[in-house]
């Protein structure tokens, strides 16, 4: 894949340098007419350009500025043009929240996860449903996420949660130091599945909910599931897709 690209960047200097260099050797045509999105930075700055090109969906190649780095490629300033050519495509679906709070509700798109926390010293407690049937009465812990394939290497794994292929067609759904059921370790789920989280005691327990960048406090309950109506496309390096990315991830220390 090629065509006329723009190129976006993390606000840090070494972002802000490297797209000033890109400029110098690649015309950016802008937003609009561009046929690919170039970003420069780390993971989270492909989050954020993720959802910033929600709207008009084009293919999102990103170079690494960062620390892991595990969404983007190799930063390389040379022979861009024809990495592009080459580039395989990987598309992926958010997760939809929808969180209930006094007074409000509101929703929220993750390409990641959607976590719900304890804001306090108190553990919460969380009744789950999947699919309108209780599975569990009562969870309590630090937190519980849902995550996708892609963010199943992200909060997702450092929770123990499982690490899932991109067209696996499953969900994780992930305790965050479960405390009673003492034994849950999570479950897998179908792509399908509508999760239901329902906060109880909230006026000791207050819980949050995040959807990537956005953060709702003290909900009452939150809704998950999988919108397949949107879908965007990342690229990779040849012979380093996401595919490879998350296989080699499972066999390391």
């Amino acid at each position: 894949m090629a065509g006329r690209l723009h190129f976006v960047a993390s606000p840090v200097p070494e972002g802000q340098s490297a797209l000033a260099n890109l400029r110098l050797q690649y015309e950016d045509v802008g937003p609009d007419k561009a046929d690919i999105i170039v970003a420069l930075g780390g993971d989270g700055f492909m989050l954020q350009t993720l959802h910033a090109f929600l709207g008009r969906p084009k293919p999102i190649y990103g170079m690494n500025l960062g620390t892991v780095g595990f969404l983007m490629n190799e930063y390389n300033e040379a022979d861009l043009t024809q990495r592009l050519a080459n580039a395989e495509p990987a598309e992926i679906h958010p997760l939809r929240m929808r969180a209930q709070a006094p007074g409000q509700t509101v929703d929220g798109l993750a390409f990641n996860e959607v976590s719900l926390l304890r804001q306090t010293r108190q553990a919460t407690k969380l009744r789950i449903l999947v699919d309108g049937k209780v599975r569990i009465s009562e969870l309590i812990c630090d937190g519980v996420l849902v995550a996708t394939p892609v963010g199943s290497t992200a909060y997702n794994l450092s929770a123990h949660g499982p690490i899932l292929p991109i067209d696996s067609a499953l969900l994780a759904l992930t305790p965050i130091s479960a405390f009673r059921p003492r034994r849950w370790r999570g479950a897998l789920l179908s792509h399908r599945a509508h999760v239901r989280f329902e906060a109880l005691e909230t006026g000791k327990r207050p819980v949050s909910a995040v959807a990537d960048a956005v953060e709702v406090r003290d909900i009452v309950s939150v809704d998950v599931a999988e919108d397949r109506s949107i879908g965007m496309v990342m690229l990779f390096d040849a012979g380093r897709n996401l595919d490879e990315r998350i296989l080699t991830e499972q066999f390391l220390d």
